[in-house]
């Protein structure tokens, strides 16, 4: 019996893929090189203050030989010292534990914070913010209670926790093993930093795929599938470890008739992601363009309104349409920042709200912070969606470029 939702890990000269299919639709994709020996993130490193510029309330910090990264100071920042001394305000030649928070895009580099989150299934650890913080998609008042007194016990002088989506519902005992789990990781960062020199990497982050198996909810995953032996057995180590619940959903493909890439028609569905026009059922489309400043959508009715009398109800379906294939596509590309929609003109306020409160209900859907601001009287809308990783056209750009093709031609 196939598996409706699943998680498939696969590798490609030197990109691994980690792609979620959910009824073989693809739905999220993440690729690295394989050999990650550049700045991933999560990493932790001791890096070395190079300038602050105060008119932008930032500072730059190198964390390997020429590597610059953004310290945004607009915020309050914790800062752990490697020669153990303690000082509020950040000085120019300080070298300080920094953490990867925001991976560079395109010609921005990578931003670092001095609050260290260690992050596990459950709950995350931060430090230097002793609070206990909940996930806002938690609703139940009692269930968000239970959550804050298995917690709130666990608080320290110098980190508190954030209670994860993926808590909900589960037993205070698993919950516990993994606070313990990550306060001696923390233990172990902490009490340890005197001891690295400038420009060492204190702590990896986790592949993408392991990072896709640790977020996704357990109601999420039926199966995890992979057709590369030191993958299966890092992701099974990983699965015996933190998640022996789920050891039963882990598989290896092996059948040599037909590649597991061909199987699940992976690189139709990357170029499918990677087109600017996505079509409609009805006959309309979209059109995607991502700009350095911001992603623009362009809403059009194409065949659909071919012979329809009542225009405007027409445009609503189509527009209610499109919502869904835009909250879809948002996620696949993993657009981030600015994201303008141009949606067919609506006249009827009453569907202009409709419109928007379905959009509103898709784009909580979505694992990653994503909001939305408000529709123009020219119906455009603007979203805003938290920025993390790279675009899906810039994690794959390496590869389409190695070929000898821009990644612009593969998208036209």
């Amino acid at each position: 019996m196939e598996k409706a939702n699943q998680l498939v890990i696969l590798k490609e000269e030197q990109i691994v893929y980690s792609l979620l299919l959910c009824k073989k639709e693809l739905v999220q994709v993440n690729a690295e090189q394989a050999s990650s020996g550049g700045v991933l993130l999560g990493n932790i490193y001791i890096g070395k203050v190079k300038n602050i510029v105060k008119n932008i309330n930032a500072a730059f910090v190198e964390i390997a030989g020429g590597v610059m990264c953004y310290l945004p100071l607009s915020k309050p920042q914790h800062p752990i010292y490697c020669n153990g001394m303690q000082r509020e305000r950040i000085c120019i030649g300080d070298e300080i534990m920094v953490q990867i928070e925001r991976e560079n895009v395109k010609t921005k580099s990578p931003t670092v914070t001095c609050n260290l989150n260690i992050t596990g299934k459950y709950v995350v650890l931060t430090h230097g913010i002793t609070k206990t913080g909940i996930s806002a998609k938690i609703v139940s008042n009692e269930e968000r209670a239970r959550l804050k007194d298995i917690v709130s016990p666990y608080l320290q002088d110098s980190y508190g926790f954030v209670i994860r989506t993926n808590s909900e519902g589960v037993e205070e005992k698993r919950i516990l093993q993994e606070i313990q789990a990550l306060q001696s990781v923390y233990q172990r960062i902490t009490q340890q930093e005197i001891h690295f020199t400038r420009f060492s990497l204190i702590e990896k982050g986790l592949p993408n795929y392991l990072a896709d198996i640790r977020d996704f909810n357990q109601c999420q995953i039926d199966e995890i599938i992979t057709d590369q032996k030191e993958i299966y057995e890092e992701i099974h180590a990983f699965l015996s470890m933190y998640q022996p619940e789920d050891l039963s959903k882990l598989a290896f493909y092996q059948d040599s008739m037909i590649s597991m890439k061909n199987l699940y028609s992976i690189e139709t569905k990357l170029q499918k992601a990677l087109h600017k026009r996505v079509w409609l059922k009805s006959g309309g489309y979209l059109v995607i363009e991502p700009t350095e400043a911001l992603t623009v959508i362009d809403v059009n009715t194409g065949k659909a309104v071919k012979g329809k009398k009542n225009e405007q109800e027409t445009y609503y379906r189509i527009n209610s349409e499109a919502a869904e294939e835009i909250a879809k596509q948002i996620r696949l590309r993993n657009m981030s920042g600015i994201i303008i929609i141009d949606f067919i003109d609506l006249e009827d306020e009453e569907k202009r709200k409709s419109l928007m409160n379905q959009l509103k209900h898709l784009f909580a859907k979505d694992p990653v912070k994503t909001a939305l601001i408000d529709m123009t009287k020219l119906n455009l809308v603007e979203v805003t969606r938290k920025k993390v990783r790279k675009p899906l056209w810039e994690q794959i750009k390496i590869r389409r470029d190695e070929d000898g093709e821009s990644s612009e031609n593969q998208r036209s």
